[in-house]
């Protein structure tokens, strides 16, 4: 999967920014101000939220996918975008990582997004 493709994947989504708060590689995606997102636009790589379980099991099935780079090892996976993972799978996580912070937002800010 491309950057490109990761990031007009991720900009569809409701109530997504996306900004450059780190540097001019790591262009982070949010949703209603949680970071869901992170992709490095040079070394194509994406850092993903993830359940600690499922994080656990994806890292021993796919060498593409490590301890979440420059984050909580426990929460957060990163995917080598140049591995041999399909893009209809890394789409899935994308959602994924997208409910989990959209799951831990206030009700209020829930509002619009699950309609």
């Amino acid at each position: 999967m491309t950057t490109e493709a990761v990031r007009e994947f991720c900009i569809a989504m409701k109530a997504v920014t996306e900004s450059f708060p780190f540097d001019d590689d790591a262009l982070v995606f949010k949703v209603k101000g949680k970071m869901f997102a992170l992709v490095s636009l040079q070394d194509r790589w994406l850092n993903l939220k993830c359940d600690p379980e499922k994080a656990i099991a994806l890292r021993e099935q796919y060498d593409a996918v490590t301890p979440g780079y420059h984050m909580s090892k426990i929460h957060w996976n990163t995917i080598d975008l140049e591995g041999n993972i399909p893009e209809k799978v890394i789409k899935e996580w994308i959602v994924d990582s997208y409910e989990l912070v959209v799951e831990g937002l206030p009700k209020k800010d829930q509002e619009g997004i699950r309609d």
